[in-house]
């Protein structure tokens, strides 16, 4: 599948519909804020943004998205603007797409679309690729029939990366037998994932999961508690920009508690409002990984003025998941860019922290301990000074500091399930 690399930014205008009388009365949602939402998403994918348009209607007109005098009125300002494309604040069906392109004479974007371009262009494994091409093919499938009937006049671009970029395959059962081969492969995969999820969880030591919205700074921190384990080194440190969905796959690295005991830290893709059903269906193989944490951070921009917004559509999708009841600390990030920590009423236990300057980083290790008390069971080996070579073949697993009396070597650490085994006999 050849990807169609752009030379030179899209020129985009946006478009977003302020449905009046559905939501004056809604407290979470803020079009202004919508908006500019859909412009990083719009930057992110590569685009610039030369306008903005928002229409205040009472209802969706079912042709057209928006009532046609606008959509007339911003076919002639794309022109003016000589504008590669509009994209719209919401999920078009394919019968309005067709009829906006007839009409404009532009190609069109909704936000379901872009947001599918980014995805496709940030993942990077296998199962990452292969995710969001079947959330493509899904995405497409039902718009066979309302969208344009000569799909190959699809240049490339925003909105049309991954299946299809030459030439979408028209053909129902085609696609059909796409998704199926892509769900097959994906279920090899979380074969495998099983696998070495059973033996994660034989060890015994505990997991913490990061979750939260896009670009709140989940990968900064990380790679901020990760540095204290002693296997600790650049290589290990994920991806970081200041970007929207700059981290797709998820991570699972070693870190250890001030105590130094040792558990697992996974990073996850960060959710935005209105994740396209199909995004998180496909990825959900993925995120199951978070079923299996002990504990979970919920990291929060706090410079954000939309957090409230942000923080309910982390909480929505964990209860998707079936995740919404685990053990939760509310980690507000970003503190170095707000002028007063207010503890957010709707929400505990938290901390504000900045993983940018490291402001409270430690306080957040103490915590994550103390949460993670009950999960821990540590064994107390007196180790014979004969035995000695025992002891550093358990340093070059578990993190830990001895001491020692007349009669050896005393030692506490949380133990895995085979190694409480093998070492039974030093156990006190």
């Amino acid at each position: 599948m050849e990807n169609n690399i752009m030379d030179s930014k899209e020129k985009m205008i946006l478009v977003g519909l302020n449905i009046t009388d559905y939501k004056k009365n809604s407290s979470d949602f803020d079009i202004d804020q919508s908006m500019k939402e859909l412009e990083e998403l719009a930057e992110a994918a590569g685009g610039e943004v030369l306008g903005v348009v928002i229409q205040n209607k009472s209802n969706y007109d079912v042709t057209y998205y928006l009532g046609k005098g606008k959509a007339e009125e911003i076919a002639e300002y794309a022109q003016n603007l000589e504008a590669d494309a509009v994209v719209f604040n919401e999920e078009l069906s394919g019968a309005q797409i067709r009829n906006l392109e007839d009409l404009m004479q532009i190609k069109i974007i909704d936000r379901t679309a872009l947001i599918l371009d980014i995805f496709a262009k940030r993942a990077i494994t296998k199962e990452g690729r292969l995710q969001v091409e079947l959330a493509q093919y899904k995405y497409r499938l039902p718009r066979l029939i309302g969208m344009r009937k000569d799909l190959s006049r699809i240049t490339g671009g925003i909105g049309s990366k991954g299946p299809g970029e030459k030439k979408l395959e028209t053909d129902r059962r085609h696609i059909q037998d796409k998704i199926h081969d892509i769900m097959q492969e994906l279920k090899e995969i979380t074969g495998n994932r099983e696998t070495q999820r059973a033996r994660r969880l034989k060890s015994n030591i505990p997991i913490v999961a990061l979750v939260g919205y896009t670009n709140a700074g989940k990968s900064t921190i990380l790679n901020e508690l990760i540095k204290s384990h002693k296997d600790y080194s650049e290589e290990k440190k994920v991806f970081v920009k200041d970007m929207l969905f700059a981290t797709l796959d998820t991570a699972l690295r070693k870190a250890v508690l001030p105590s130094k005991k040792e558990y697992l830290i996974t990073d996850t893709v960060g959710f935005v409002s209105d994740l396209p059903h199909h995004l998180i269906e496909a990825f959900k193989a993925t995120l199951e990984e978070v079923k299996y944490a002990d504990v979970f951070l919920h990291i929060i921009d706090a410079s954000n003025p939309n957090l409230e917004l942000q923080i309910q559509t982390t909480e929505q999708v964990l209860k998707e998941l079936g995740v919404a009841e685990k053990e939760m600390l509310y980690v507000f990030n970003k503190a170095d860019l707000i002028e007063y920590e207010i503890p957010y009423k709707a929400v505990e236990p938290s901390i504000y922290v900045s993983a940018k300057t490291g402001y409270n980083m430690h306080e957040l290790e103490e915590k994550i301990e103390k949460m993670l008390s009950g999960v821990i069971t540590i064994t107390k080996l007196l180790i014979p000074f004969a035995n000695a070579d025992v002891v550093n073949s358990l340093h070059k697993k578990y993190n830990f500091e001895e001491q020692y009396d007349e009669n050896g070597f005393i030692i506490e650490v949380g133990l895995d399930e085979e190694d409480t085994g093998r070492y039974r006999k030093f156990i006190v």
